[in-house]
């Protein structure tokens, strides 16, 4: 019987509350993961592309991106992600604080595969992420590498 490997999710978010709330909304998932986290957009540009330090990074089977990041916004992460023939089939949700329009406009018009605003309620935010795992690690067919 084959195993599959474990998703690999990859979270950029600067909030090192937001961080903890989604692992611990992620930590009894049914689907086998990882959570691998940078906190600013260079980062996570250099992981995709495994530069420097992270010359040895798994490519992720989704990507969970904040909007508003240090170093690099998150705008610009995504424009870089969908321009590039390597990296533009991995599906980015976009989880942000942000309810302005034309942020919502302006990721759709990147091709995000999905917006979502964040919760201030914890409830919410959990019910929020699991759903996220849900549809995107159990039901959908991810492309592979």
């Amino acid at each position: 019987m084959l195993h599959e490997r474990h998703k690999i999710i990859f979270l950029v978010e600067d909030n090192k509350a937001d961080i903890r709330l989604i692992q611990e909304a992620l930590k009894n998932s049914s689907v086998p993961h990882q959570v691998v986290t940078v906190r600013n957009g260079m980062d996570a540009m250099a992981y995709l592309h495994q530069e420097g330090e992270y010359a040895d990074a798994v490519r992720p089977d989704l990507i969970v991106l904040d909007l508003n990041l240090p170093k690099k916004d998150g705008r610009e992460v995504l424009a870089e992600i969908k321009a590039d023939s390597n990296l533009k089939r991995i599906p980015v949700v976009v989880l942000t604080t942000s309810r302005n329009q034309d942020d919502i406009f302006q990721s759709y018009d990147l091709h995000v595969n999905c917006y979502i605003t964040k919760s201030r309620n914890l409830s919410e935010l959990f019910k929020i992420v699991r759903g996220i795992e849900d549809f995107w690690l159990s039901t959908v067919t991810l492309p592979s590498q």
